[in-house]
């Protein structure tokens, strides 16, 4: 079965969003961490800008490689993950949980309809 929360919409490029209300918190799929390998160093946006749906936000450093973060959603960074700062691994271990990124007051909630479900993301991942 799934290793993918059915309460989160994905991209194609790996990110995950949980919304609730107004608000979508932001992350990257435990595929896109398995992918990446040992990640030590993650760069995030600040919190009062602002996010357009499918481009760059802020990118993952692993020891293989620079990938970039694109925006699920559209919306105004309310927080940041600070505590990835001091330890990105977080990111292997829990991508799904602790290991958020940002949380976004959603601009267009309308954009959710266009991203992948648990079982359609699952599906394309084994592809």
């Amino acid at each position: 079965m799934s290793n993918y929360p059915a309460s989160f919409r994905y991209t194609k490029e790996h990110e995950w969003v949980l919304v609730e209300g107004d608000t979508g918190t932001v992350g990257i799929t435990d595929h896109a961490q398995s992918e990446l390998g040992d990640i030590v160093y993650v760069d995030l946006p600040q919190v009062g800008s602002t996010m357009a749906q499918g481009e760059t936000f802020g990118s993952v450093e692993s020891v293989k490689a620079v990938s970039d973060l694109y925006a699920p959603v559209s919306g105004d960074v309310t927080a940041i993950n600070d505590a990835l700062a001091k330890a990105p691994e977080k990111l292997n271990s829990d991508p799904h949980g602790e290991a958020w990124l940002v949380k976004v007051k959603l601009t267009h909630p309308d954009e959710i309809q266009h991203l992948l479900s648990a079982e359609e993301y699952q599906s394309y991942i084994e592809g």
